[in-house]
């Protein structure tokens, strides 16, 4: 029987920021992680409504076009005062193909167009593993990253919202927080941390 630590799993990602730090955050499991650009794997447009259902269209395509079991998260942030947006548009709040910067630049925009002046916001993280292509029964892991939206970034750590993202425990943005403590704290690191218990448990067959 193949073990997990036999079977090379791919990425469904081409995010550089995402790539590593979900290697980093799978490299004590000792799994075979290997990204979909190494197969010359585009990214597939996400039509899903729901985390859930981006994560999963993510890791079905990238399973079928290189035949391995595949393993997808779709994450985003949510903010009280804009209803949960920009949600699962995060990544292209201000555009297709809009920047890390650019997105922030949007959503401190639409926050300081708020009456409601509440800064609570929370990362989510869906993280998805298909066995293969066509597996009924994703393996489905949530995590979720509590704070604040700060008034101007912060630190040159991360990618995406982390230079926005106050967390009150460690006095910090994301962005200023060093790797092993983000990876320990954060959204991903939380449904990486479940999903490498479920596959490395003794319970786990292929």
């Amino acid at each position: 029987m193949t073990t997990i630590s036999q079977q090379r799993i791919v990425l469904a990602s081409n995010n550089a920021g995402k790539v590593r730090e979900i290697e980093q955050l799978l490299a004590p499991a000792a799994l075979t992680i290997i990204p979909q650009g190494q197969f010359g794997v585009t990214d597939i447009q996400e039509t899903g409504l729901t985390f859930v259902e981006n994560a999963i269209i993510k890791a079905r395509h990238a399973a079928a076009q290189t035949g391995l079991p595949a393993i997808a998260d779709d994450s985003g942030l949510e903010v009280k005062a804009l209803s949960g947006a920009p949600g699962i548009y995060s990544a292209r709040y201000a555009g297709i193909g809009a920047s890390d910067a650019e997105n922030c630049a949007k959503l401190l925009t639409a926050l300081a167009e708020q009456s409601n002046t509440d800064r609570r916001a929370r990362f989510q993280c869906i993280m998805v593993y298909l066995r293969h292509a066509t597996d009924p029964t994703p393996i489905i892991c949530q995590g979720t990253w509590y704070g604040e939206i700060l008034l101007a970034p912060r630190g040159n750590n991360g990618f995406g919202y982390d230079p926005l993202f106050w967390v009150a425990t460690e006095n910090k943005s994301a962005a200023e927080l060093d790797a092993d403590t983000k990876n320990a704290l954060s959204h991903r690191g939380h449904a990486l941390q479940q999903l490498v218990q479920y596959l490395t448990g003794a319970n786990y067959q292929w």
